[in-house]
């Protein structure tokens, strides 16, 4: 009779088994193909599934991982904001990528906001009484909040005072983080915040152009949804934080976050062993539309002229899973970089997410098309008589 201990196997008879090497080893376990486990004789070894294992090696066989997720049909939009190809992502038909290079993050939400012609950014004023407690993201709440109470709704409204309000919330979200201070870009008001020098700001400024959007998630549609029940432009900024503040989305940053502050603590490539070998998958190496890599992940890690140790990361991790970064790992890597708050991240994409919400707000409320969802009831049927 077999020992449990005769299912499993080392890293080197695994490979030899089915004939693979390292990377493609842990992209298996990482993708739920193959199962391993951590060696009970040698705690910072694995043992592999000798069943998935010959599974894999028998091509005949079906590859099942993990169950997914079972999703609702997604909502089909229309819009002229942003358009995510293989090879990148454009805002208004422009490169994000080229957009991140010279301008400032309020030329670029003047292109994203269709409103080149006029600066709704002039004469912006400093508000008194924008100073509330806690965390970047919990100050960012309060302030949109307040805001949500005051605006008033966007029904007949021409575009350039919409633009002017947009811009006047986008300044107040980024007082409510960075604190009050004298109107320079905004770029350099964070950088002002976190005591950096004028030579490491730009790297700021691209990366919230770079996260303006992406794509229709849930914060998006929080935003479109509530703008075309006619609230306030606020008020869909607010749903989309909401929305973005959830597990898959800004949630997902802490995650990266973590993983990198790990890595860093110890090595990058025992850092990446430790989750293959547990099964996990690893944070900022997930599957994207851009077969080649995000082009904008890799436009801030060349930026960022990232320390050693956290240009590993990357490496290692690519070569372990056959992904390229996300661009929230490279957000992570590039805040951790320049020893910024461990919230830095977060509140820099929330910036570029919010003239993103504020544009997708806009064009929503411009437009003659308006949702109209249908709720089918699947619940318990009336009490019989």
């Amino acid at each position: 009779m077999s020992t449990d201990r005769e299912k499993w196997i080392g890293r080197a008879e695994a490979e030899a088994l089915i004939g693979v090497k390292s990377q493609t080893l842990y992209a298996y376990v990482s993708r739920g193909l193959l199962e391993a486990r951590p060696d009970p004789e040698h705690p910072r070894r694995s043992l592999y599934s000798i069943a998935d294992l010959l599974r894999l090696k028998d091509h005949t066989s079906p590859r099942v991982a993990r169950p997914p997720v079972e999703r609702s049909p997604g909502v089909v939009l229309t819009s002229g904001l942003t358009e995510v190809r293989e090879d990148g992502v454009r805002f208004r038909g422009q490169d994000a990528v080229a957009l991140s290079e010279t301008p400032t993050l309020e030329q670029v939400a003047r292109l994203v906001w269709g409103g080149t012609s006029d600066d709704p950014f002039a004469d912006q004023r400093p508000r008194v009484d924008v100073i509330f407690p806690g965390t970047p993201r919990s100050r960012a709440f309060a302030c949109l909040a307040r805001r949500a109470d005051e605006d008033g709704p966007t029904a007949g409204r021409s575009p350039v005072s919409l633009r002017r309000e947009a811009a006047s919330i986008l300044n107040e979200v980024v007082d409510a983080i960075a604190g009050p201070g004298p109107r320079l870009h905004i770029h350099q008001r964070l950088a002002r915040a976190w005591k950096l020098t004028e030579v490491s700001s730009p790297i700021l400024r691209q990366a919230m152009i770079l996260s303006i959007d992406h794509q229709a998630d849930a914060a998006v549609l929080a935003a479109r949804v509530t703008a075309d029940a006619g609230a306030s432009l606020s008020a869909a900024t607010l749903a989309g934080l909401a929305a973005f503040s959830g597990p898959d989305l800004g949630g997902r940053l802490a995650q990266v976050n973590s993983f990198v502050i790990e890595a860093r603590r110890t090595d990058a490539r025992s850092a990446c062993r430790v989750r293959l070998s547990e099964g996990l998958s690893l944070p900022g190496f997930e599957h994207g539309p851009h077969p080649g890599g995000d082009p904008r992940a890799r436009t801030l890690i060349e930026a960022a002229r990232l320390s050693e140790p956290l240009a590993d990361i990357a490496h290692v991790g690519e070569a372990m899973t056959g992904r390229s970064p996300s661009l929230a790992l490279a957000l992570c890597l590039a805040t951790r970089n320049l020893d910024l708050p461990r919230d830095a991240a977060f509140a820099l994409m929330a910036v570029g997410r919010c003239v993103g919400w504020l544009a997708h707000a806009m064009e929503q409320t411009g437009s003659s098309s308006h949702f109209q969802p249908t709720l089918r009831y699947v619940g318990v049927g009336p009490n019989p008589a």
